[in-house]
């Protein structure tokens, strides 16, 4: 189990003399402690931590009556906060308002939805899944498009090793004045025929995908979920190829997140840029990876359970990817990852797969 930095826990601990001068007192600041340590997800342990820290007098245990029993303090008058460059309509307000929560949110905490779980700009954040899949067996391979590149072409491997690397940077923080938030996110994911010497290991397909996203949280409660943000986004993706190879589209999607508990919802809606046909290898990758995916997790026990799902309803083509990580270490998680449809890489984008893997996923 990791544990809070020094200075965190030094301010923390720090509180004790001035919020504890009973026993009792203390022993609830021990409590709440304890409560923050057992968490296993780090960027919520870590807010947990901060929230202590940052707690006002008023909302630390037995801070009303210490704040009765001490002598009047003159303090200088604060400043009147700083207004919005733009001011919102109050019912915009308040459903972009994250209330305080007995339990952390994991939403929250990843997309920096409440005052409380700001990390400022500049800050590197999971955005999708960090992955290795030490063994991803497919069903098939596909070779076609390397015949017309290469004369021998390539004779690929049922098993190669998969892995994803992804992470977010928020570049600006509220907006105008506004609770939004400008990040940039970026992901790619290899296959790669580790293990093919015949063929001196080649990386058959990677994939790059930079984005580029507006954030605004939501506070509507639909009795059985609650939405908790929207995104609207620009994004490409390209496997960095040329002549027959080259695979490459451009979309602006908008995306709305739910949560209810352990439970977690993400539904994303995009329309493709790039549909010239001219000079475009892919002209109908939307027939295979349709219009939007709807991405679903549950979280029980430092297990995550995920289901993503691609459909288009017109073509009967579409994808299932399923995945599932469990506790090994601190937040090295073991990884199984099933898949079974078209466009596993942009390569494979009119191809139709199944395919095992296991390996190690990395839970910030």
């Amino acid at each position: 189990m990791r544990h809070p930095t020094p200075s965190l826990f030094a301010a923390v601990m720090a509180l004790i003399p001035v919020m504890a001068p009973s026993s009792a007192l203390a022993g609830e600041l021990e409590l709440r402690l304890e409560r923050c340590s057992v968490l296993g997800d780090a960027s919520a342990r870590l807010a947990c931590y901060d929230a202590l820290a940052k707690a006002s007098p008023a909302e630390l245990p037995g801070q009303g009556k210490l704040a009765a029993d001490a002598p009047a303090v003159t303090q200088p008058a604060a400043p009147p906060p700083a207004k919005p460059l733009v001011t919102l309509p109050a019912a915009v307000v308040a459903v972009t308002t994250i209330p305080p929560e007995a339990e952390l949110s994991r939403t929250v905490q990843r997309w920096e939805l409440d005052r409380a779980s700001k990390r400022g700009v500049f800050n590197f954040r999971p955005h999708r899944d960090n992955y290795l899949l030490l063994a991803n067996y497919s069903s098939s391979s596909n070779d076609e498009p390397f015949e017309d590149f290469t004369p021998a072409g390539i004779k690929s491997q049922h098993v190669e090793l998969t892995y994803q690397l992804s992470f977010k940077v928020k570049m600006l923080e509220q907006i105008l004045g506004n609770p939004v938030d400008l990040w940039f996110g970026y992901t790619q994911q290899s296959f790669w025929q580790a293990y093919n010497r015949a063929a001196s290991s080649p990386f058959r397909e990677t994939n790059y995908q930079p984005e580029l996203m507006l954030t605004a949280p939501l506070n509507l409660d639909l009795g059985v979920i609650d939405l908790r943000y929207v995104n609207f986004g620009i994004v490409h993706q390209s496997n960095g190829q040329t002549s027959t190879l080259s695979r490459s589209w451009n979309r602006i999607y908008g995306e709305i997140g739910a949560e209810h508990g352990n439970f977690a919802l993400a539904l994303r809606l995009w329309k493709r840029l790039d549909n010239a046909k001219s000079d475009n290898d892919n002209i109908d990758i939307t027939d295979y990876l349709g219009h939007g995916d709807l991405r679903a997790t549950y979280r029980f026990d430092g297990n995550e359970l995920s289901l993503t799902a691609r459909r288009n309803f017109n073509k009967r083509h579409g994808s299932l990817q399923f995945g599932w990580a469990f506790p090994l270490a601190a937040n090295l998680k073991g990884y199984v990852q099933g898949f079974s449809g078209y466009g596993q890489s942009l390569i494979d984008y009119n191809y139709s797969q199944k395919s095992l893997g296991a390996g190690v996923l990395v839970d910030f």
